[in-house]
């Protein structure tokens, strides 16, 4: 199979450095243009064209970073840092990546069809000479593109008759290279191979996080002519799939770091249908057969998606990849239409990064940061304003402090994160290339962040903590003002001594009720917690008037936040983690699955637009015939109660452990980690440690 075979391959790694601006420096040299966008797309041009094209012998679907590894001197080195100082690249922060590229209008249309685009536009535009020059450099990137392909093409014939390769498979390769330079796709392998060549030129620019988005729905109509057609079967598809989802973790085997590509199967299609289909299967059965993380998998279940998609999507999550995350279609989508989108943009929406909702190819790339509510509840305790505790006569008048306090900490943030994205020179940050799939940046002849999309930019408050905030305040209510046996004041010197000394104290406050148990009385406050995080956020806008997210995910930051922090009234002791994204707390929900799910369902998350992780852990019994059944029940129940997301570690608690004390006998163990999938033993230990501390649910 090409599959190991390319495995094998990509064990071997480049000589020289990774360092695809050497070749962007070389078209920012050459360009005659004084204008910063024809500037920068002269240096895309030549980031595309200059880098000798490289093919695996296992190669179906070609495009790779092995041609950005080059050997420099110093001189040489020195020179592309004073070259790209010049041309800055817009971050993450500045809205630089975390985007799901419009790939059904580049499929349907292909290269020729959205240069004829620009054509026009220019066109229409010919009054408005900034317009006509972005459309320029927009123009120059596509041809630069069609280039690659072209060079790719030559590059397949070249090898012909060279040892380990193929002449069969290089011929194709040829054919589908040089086809699409200029036409539109006529096969799925077509269509596939042009949506891996313009990621992989993402890539290269130093773009993370570009998702693949909606696979199955953008190229179904290839396949379903293929199918149709005998040109191909789902054998040959996953095949297809496979070979190129491997290549997403080719950063991993060279340059040390995973990336992370969003790929979204399932959901309802722009009328609102379910549009599960057969590719949706080849998609998902192409990630197991990767079996590594990088392909980001997201299944996105409808109340009427086939039982046998969602037994799929439980019996890939089954073999310990912890893919497919499970997302609750009519709440995703009823989050999003609160802010605001039209209705088929809405439904056709997918994810990037994690689990981040973002409109296909419509707005700005992706932004977010951290909100850490826990900070403001500590305050009340230990903040410079002096509150007299014992003064606090009612839960009312504490949680009226703590909203008020929250208020003030959504108004910095706000404040920090408009100043932190914030590009005082946007006419030299432009990105002629992303642009040109985003829909209307050629139609208006504008640049992505400036004014080119149909949405404005959005950003993400990404809260965590919700169960041990809401385990806090159910402490304090049942001890300080139900039961009376402890005050604030004996509360803040408590914690403040990580109680040392007031052990019954800590007793006490375990013992009240915990999030993740199907309790009102301490659930309510997740419920509080939602809602007012999501209405103080609604408050503020983006520097170009988009919305203001909120998410419950951390990835693994409940870890490094907890570690800075001192004990809490939960009874957690100082430096332990926080409960992770919206999850109840480890350990402590004690009632089995069921009880958890229902506690976890009861805020309404149609306020988190940005989405949310909840993470479970099940033995591996659990997926075998006969009972996966009963875990595919549970998810339908907890999606119909509201729930928004969930996903699935499936490896036994015996061997993480002794994946930990002996990690050379696991070296290709995938677990899920918040967000994502990683080799478990490549984890650091606290990582490891908060897996392992997961819940284990032995029945449902």
């Amino acid at each position: 199979m090409t599959l190991n075979g390319l495995k094998e391959e990509m064990k071997t790694r480049p000589s020289g450095s990774y360092m695809p601006d050497f070749f962007r420096v070389k078209g920012y040299k050459t360009s005659g243009s004084n204008n910063p966008s024809i500037r920068r797309a002269d240096g895309i041009a030549a980031l595309f064209t200059e880098p000798e094209p490289f093919i695996y012998k296992n190669d179906l679907i070609v495009g790779s970073i092995v041609p950005n590894f080059v050997s420099l001197s110093d001189d040489e080195s020195q020179t592309v840092e004073k070259y790209m100082a010049k041309y800055p690249e817009r971050d993450f922060i500045k809205n630089g990546d975390h985007f799901a590229p419009d790939y059904r209008s580049v499929v349907e249309l292909g290269i020729p069809g959205l240069i004829d685009r620009i054509v026009k536009s220019k066109n229409d535009h010919k009054e408005e000479p900034d317009a006509v020059t972005f459309l320029e450099s927009m123009e120059i990137t596509l041809r630069a593109l069609a280039r690659r392909l072209f060079l790719y093409a030559e590059k397949a014939e070249k090898l012909i008759g060279t040892d380990g390769y193929d002449e069969m498979r290089l011929r194709k390769i040829a054919r589908n290279c040089s086809s699409l330079a200029e036409c539109a796709p006529q096969s799925f392998e077509e269509g596939l191979q042009l949506v891996w060549m313009i990621h992989n030129c993402f890539v290269s620019e130093g773009r993370y996080a570009m998702a693949l988005g909606r696979i199955d729905q953008y190229l179904f109509p290839l396949y379903e002519n293929d199918i149709v057609n005998g040109v191909v079967d789902d054998n040959r598809v996953t095949e297809l799939l496979a070979n190129t989802f491997l290549k997403i973790c080719e950063r991993r085997f060279y340059c040390d770091y995973d990336d992370v590509v969003n790929i979204c199967i399932g959901g309802v299609d722009r009328d609102g249908k379910c549009s599960v289909n057969g590719l949706s299967y080849c998609v998902l059965h192409a990630v197991r057969d990767v079996n590594l993380p990088g392909p980001n998998l997201s299944a996105r279940i409808t109340p009427d998606c086939p039982d046998r998609f969602l037994d799929e999507c439980l019996k890939v999550i089954g073999t310990g990849l912890g893919y497919p995350a499970l997302m609750n279609d009519e709440v995703n989508m009823a989050a999003l239409a609160r802010i605001g989108y039209d209705t088929k943009d809405v439904r056709d929406y997918c994810m990037v990064g994690c689990i981040e909702n973002f409109i296909s190819g419509k707005q700005p790339p992706w932004v977010d940061g951290r909100f850490d509510p826990i900070c403001y509840l500590l305050d009340i305790f230990h903040g410079s304003d002096e509150i007299k505790l014992d003064s606090i006569g009612s839960m009312d008048e504490f949680m009226s402090i703590y909203e008020e306090k929250l208020a003030a900490g959504a108004k910095d943030y706000a404040e920090n994160t408009r100043a932190a994205s914030f590009v005082p020179d946007p006419e030299n940050h432009t990105m002629p290339f992303l642009s040109c799939f985003c829909d209307d940046c050629i139609g208006r002849g504008r640049d992505i962040n400036m004014g080119g999309s149909k949405y404005p930019s959005v950003h993400g408050a990404a809260l965590m903590g919700i169960g041990t905030v809401s385990d806090c305040l159910a402490a304090i209510e049942k001890v300080v003002f139900e039961d009376k046996t402890a005050t604030l004041s004996q509360i803040k010197e408590a914690i403040a001594n990580n109680f040392e000394g007031y052990e019954e104290l800590r007793t006490i406050l375990l013992d009240a009720p915990k999030y993740g148990n199907n309790d009102d009385f301490v659930d309510k406050y997740a419920v509080w917690y939602t809602k007012t995080l999501s209405d103080l956020f609604d408050n503020y806008k983006t520097t170009d008037g988009g919305a203001y997210y909120t998410a419950m995910a951390a990835n693994t930051s409940n870890i490094w936040a907890g570690d800075s922090l001192g004990a809490t009234p939960d009874g957690r002791l100082a430096e332990r983690p926080l409960s992770d994204a919206a999850s109840p707390t480890y350990g402590r929900d004690v009632r089995g699955v069921t009880s958890t799910l229902l506690s976890v369902s009861k805020p309404d998350y149609t306020r988190c637009a940005c989405g949310t992780v909840v993470n479970q852990k099940f033995s591996p019994s659990a997926f075998k015939d006969g009972k996966r059944e009963k875990l595919l029940q549970l998810i339908r129940v907890y999606f119909n109660r509201g729930g928004q997301e969930i996903q699935i570690n499936s490896t036994s608690r015996e061997v993480l452990e002794d994946a930990m004390n002996n990690p050379d006998k696991y070296p290709s163990l995938v677990v899920r980690v918040s967000g994502f999938s990683a080799i478990y033993v490549t984890l650091e230990r606290e990582v490891q440690e908060d897996i392992l501390s997961r819940t284990q649910q032995e029945a449902v």
